[in-house]
């Protein structure tokens, strides 16, 4: 296995990209609120961790975009002669870019909902030492210029409980 951050990193982005996942979910709540579905690229789920005006300077960002990683990793020691047996906080940043302000608001509800909905859907086992017990924490950011005139942001943070031998 490889270092649990980053184990846990892949793994949650493989959950948000294969059919089932993200695309899935969007697809789910736009037609329960009978909207157009938010279209997500492979290329828009990102596993990393780039300030916004970075990302747009230097990776050419198509908006909306989602970041995923590793925030803080916490060896307990919980289990006797494991190498870890602790906590993995991961990170899933939403950002999104309009270029006008009320438009913001509403797709980034939908994006997290979305997001919440597959994280839901995935708790327990993720094999190779990692176990998600459900549970996260959302804060919204302000909004800022950037992007296609404005930004905003949410992140969803997530632990994920890791071992290796």
């Amino acid at each position: 296995m490889s270092f649990p951050g980053r184990a846990a990193t892949e793994h949650i982005a493989a959950i948000l990209k294969s059919p089932g996942g993200l695309a899935a979910s969007l697809a789910t709540i736009a037609s329960r609120q009978g909207i157009l579905p938010v279209i997500l690229q492979q290329d828009q789920i990102r596993t990393h961790n780039v300030a916004p005006d970075l990302a747009e300077k230097t990776a050419g960002v198509h908006y909306p975009a989602i970041y995923i990683y590793c925030e803080r990793i916490s060896n307990e020691l919980r289990e006797k002669f494991r190498t870890f047996a602790g906590k993995v906080t991961l990170v899933i940043e939403v950002r999104v870019s309009k270029d006008r302000l009320e438009e913001l608001d509403g797709e980034l509800h939908i994006l997290v909902e979305a997001i919440t909905r597959v994280l839901d859907v995935e708790k327990g086992d993720w094999g190779h030492g990692l176990c998600y017990p459900g549970g996260y924490e959302i804060a919204f950011g302000p909004v800022k210029h950037g992007g296609k005139n404005f930004l905003q942001s949410a992140r969803v943070t997530l632990t994920v409980d890791a071992r290796t031998d």
